[in-house]
């Protein structure tokens, strides 16, 4: 063996020594976004904490300064009967707008996907529109049209203004679904002599399910977390987010800081189900295969 050859076969085995005999570089980058994420997730956390600990808070009227440790206001969490009414309200509004939101969106996807019809790009760029634009532009001018309609605000004002901003994000979730699924699918359900309804029921429905679950929670969240376009056209209809925001100034009480930690918890909770759920699909499919 040469020298040269001698050189060219150390540095091979060099090249494949395992990772663990090299020596360790501890750079800038290697701790600082390690550090970047800590702080970016002790400051998401400090209101979620502050909320959780001054459900506990003894307090009467104020709910500012700490006055000490009860359960009381878990409790007795409709003993403020506001707190209760402005929550139950916006579960109202939220499901019936997520509902109609969630159909009205889902049609409107697969036309846009499936059919060729005039006007088609059109309309999926105006769908995009009450996503762009400023709430409270889409607040004052539904406030407006209801006015000029005659039409009282209240719950049903609500709804619709929920509806009408919810639609686009359901097109736009579903739309993506619907655009994934492999026509030979639908195509195989019809050479099976399956009518129209049960080829959507039995094939594409099932296919589309995860997208439109998807879409509906969105859709929920966004309008039970809505104040500026709620505070334009509820009247004297109260919500969550508007009791919280009139609230604010005296301090929130410690029964509406039970409400959003509870479901906070219970959103947490949703999650983790569905990523164990998830895990244990993906472990049986692994294992199916195997």
């Amino acid at each position: 063996m040469t020298l040269q050859e001698g050189r060219a076969l150390s540095k091979a085995v060099t090249a494949r020594a395992p990772a663990s005999r090299r020596p360790l570089r501890l750079g800038f980058g290697n701790w600082l976004l390690p550090l970047y994420a800590i702080i970016a997730f002790v400051f998401l956390l400090i209101p979620i904490a502050y909320t959780f600990a001054f459900s506990f808070n003894d307090s009467v009227k104020s709910n500012i300064v700490w006055r000490g440790f009860t359960f009381d206001k878990w409790l007795n969490v409709c003993d403020q009967i506001q707190v209760c009414v402005a929550f139950g309200n916006s579960l109202i509004i939220g499901i019936s707008a997520t509902i109609a939101a969630t159909v009205l969106g889902t049609m409107i996807a697969i036309a846009l996907v499936r059919y060729r019809f005039r006007f088609r790009s059109g309309i999926s760029l105006l769908l995009f529109l009450p996503m762009a634009t400023p709430e409270v532009v889409l607040g004052a001018g539904l406030a407006a049209e209801f006015l000029a309609a005659g039409v009282q605000k209240g719950l049903g004002t609500i709804i619709i203004a929920h509806t009408m901003f919810c639609v686009s994000f359901v097109v736009v979730t579903v739309k993506a679904r619907v655009s994934t699924l492999d026509p030979a699918l639908e195509e195989a359900g019809r050479d099976l002599y399956g009518s129209p309804n049960q080829v959507f029921w039995r094939i594409t429905f099932p296919l589309l399910l995860p997208g439109i679950i998807a879409a509906a929670l969105l859709s929920f969240a966004l309008s039970f977390d809505d104040f500026i376009i709620t505070n334009f056209n509820a009247g004297t209809t109260s919500t969550f987010p508007k009791y919280i925001y009139v609230s604010a100034a005296r301090g929130i009480p410690a029964e509406a800081n039970v409400i959003a930690s509870a479901v906070f918890i219970l959103a947490i909770v949703l999650v983790l189900i569905s990523q164990v759920s998830s895990a244990m699909k993906r472990k049986r499919l692994a294992a199916a295969t195997e």
